[in-house]
């Protein structure tokens, strides 16, 4: 049986969508003791051996490694801990070994008397393959020449920063700049919580976890302790996973495939929704032409530009499709809100009283959900009364910064998670807070993370974009919920599939939009 024979790759997972709630089930991310929650209820009622369980784990791994690491001639070490982790690193050297890489050597940290019982079955089976074993002691110095290091130190549920033995260990593997592969989670990482930036942790080249990513993989706090990570399924029970009902989840491309509605024959305009974007100054209507042409893009029916009367001229000139209601001066422009599907607020448009007023005159007389970006979030969070105005089910789009202006400063990223959650309950709106895998908080206490975008998309006007999609998608009658969900993936693949090897370095707003068309139809394909 080849080694990958019983590998299911993680996009076979089963999606259900929730028929009677407001929420979308998708792929569960799980804390520390959901995961062994998890892996003893498919041990009890597969019924698998945790043996067993291991060894289709170690497989996973092998499968993933040789993917990346073919070269069966290169020295490889691989450090083991004496618990579970320590264990897949033993099967892995075992199956590495029938494969035939040549030049393998086994670490074994023993820096106390204790050990799980797999891992005491691996070491007996490994004693078989003549595979160089040695054990690390508490106090003793080592030298390590091999240019590969697959750590499977410590593993998944780390509650302390790393002392004594294992950090000085961690520390100096770190100084010999090895390739680490890291098997399920970088030795010293916390999977979940917040993450002390002093810790000592092994910097992995490559995380190859099991069955769902780690919470704390998906924030920029992970960047110093790995360079990438893939997750390969191991066959946790699926069911049992779902029903742990985490507030975590992660988007995968099958979902939004199956929340896309494509166009029908007899369809027109009208179908399609009409969505105004309310954006742009003077000096900034970059930003308005921008939202306006990603909402056209993105397939609202009808799209008008709420802008001043001196972009009037580059609005015609960028996108002729789009439609303009001008605003003179400090006039507020006269609005017909029942002909708007959606409407979408912010990006350029400035912080003056005559942009409070606009803000003011949305909140007051359009009752659907609406989008507010950029500018308008910084006014929100400097005249706190609006708050109670703000049509329920709208959505928030802040980065960081604007985020912590709405809500208070934050220390880490975790707590900005429990923010989130807590904010988009207690005001009954949805806070997609962007990052490089963007979240999407829900009134129901759901975190969705985007797995799509790219550093190439890192120029400013990309927000700009995002505010149109989002908007342009309610524009269409998605929820606000799906329109979150679909718009920060289509956009960030969108910027994916410009920014594909050989193609771009930089991925501008503009080409983004004009692309969407493209990505929105392979989906629909």
């Amino acid at each position: 049986m080849s080694i990958c024979t019983r590998l299911t790759r993680i996009n076979n997972h089963d999606k259900t969508k929730s028929i009677n709630s407001n929420f979308i089930t998708m792929l569960p991310l799980l804390t520390a003791q959901q995961i062994r929650d998890a892996d003893a209820y498919t041990i009890a009622n597969e019924p698998i051996t945790s043996v067993d369980l291991m060894e289709r784990a170690a497989r996973a791994f092998t499968c993933c490694f040789v993917k990346y690491y073919p070269d069966k001639k290169q020295p490889i070490a691989i450090y083991c801990g004496t618990g579970n982790n320590g264990g897949d690193g033993l099967a892995i050297a075992q199956l590495l070994h029938g494969l035939d890489y040549k030049y393998l050597s086994v670490k074994i940290a023993r820096f106390s008397d204790k050990a799980s019982d797999d891992f005491n079955v691996n070491l007996k089976l490994l004693k078989h393959t003549g595979i160089t074993i040695t054990t690390l002691k508490s106090g003793e110095n080592i030298i390590e020449d091999s240019p590969i290091v697959i750590d499977a130190l410590l593993g998944n549920g780390l509650n302390k920063p790393l002392s004594g033995d294992y950090q000085k260990l961690v520390e100096y593997l770190n100084s010999r700049h090895k390739t680490v592969i890291a098997v399920d989670v970088t030795t010293g990482f916390f999977t979940e919580g917040e993450i002390n930036p002093d810790a000592v942790v092994l910097k992995a080249k490559l995380v190859i976890t099991f069955q769902q990513p780690k919470i704390n993989f998906l924030l920029p706090e992970s960047a110093p302790a790995m360079d990438a990570f893939e997750f390969v399924d191991i066959g946790i029970d699926k069911g049992f996973v779902g029903s742990l009902n985490s507030p975590y989840q992660l988007v995968e491309e099958k979902d939004i495939k199956q929340l896309l509605k494509p166009r029908h024959h007899f369809s027109n305009k009208g179908t399609y929704g009409h969505a105004l974007i309310v954006a742009g100054q003077d000096k900034t209507m970059g930003a308005a032409l921008l939202c306006a042409a990603a909402s056209a893009y993105a397939g609202a029916g009808l799209t008008t530009a709420c802008v001043p009367e001196s972009g009037l001229t580059a609005l015609n000139s960028y996108l002729p499709e789009i439609m303009a209601n001008i605003r003179k001066g400090n006039k507020l422009p006269e609005i017909e809100w029942d002909q708007f599907s959606a409407i979408g607020i912010g990006p350029g448009l400035g912080k003056d009283k005559h942009a409070l007023d606009l803000l003011k005159q949305i909140l007051t007389n359009y009752h659907k959900p609406i989008v507010i970006d950029a500018d308008a979030l910084n006014l929100l969070a400097s005249n706190k009364p609006l708050w109670k105005k703000i049509p329920e089910s709208s959505i928030l789009t802040p980065h960081m910064k604007e985020f912590d202006r709405l809500f208070g400063e934050h220390a880490n990223w975790w707590q900005r998670l429990q923010t989130c959650i807590k904010k988009a309950k207690e005001l009954k709106l949805y806070i997609v807070l962007k990052n490089d895998y963007t979240i999407t908080a829900t009134p129901v206490g759901k975190l969705y993370f985007n797995p799509t975008s790219n550093a190439a998309m890192a120029t400013g006007g990309m927000g700009d974009v995002l505010t149109g999609i989002i908007t342009s998608l309610l524009a269409q009658k998605y929820s606000s919920e799906e329109a979150c969900i679909i718009g920060t993936y289509i956009h960030g693949k969108a910027g994916d599939e410009l920014a594909l090897p050989g193609l771009m370095n930089v991925v501008l707003p503009g080409k983004l939009a004009a692309h969407l068309p493209v990505t929105m139809a392979g989906l629909m394909r």
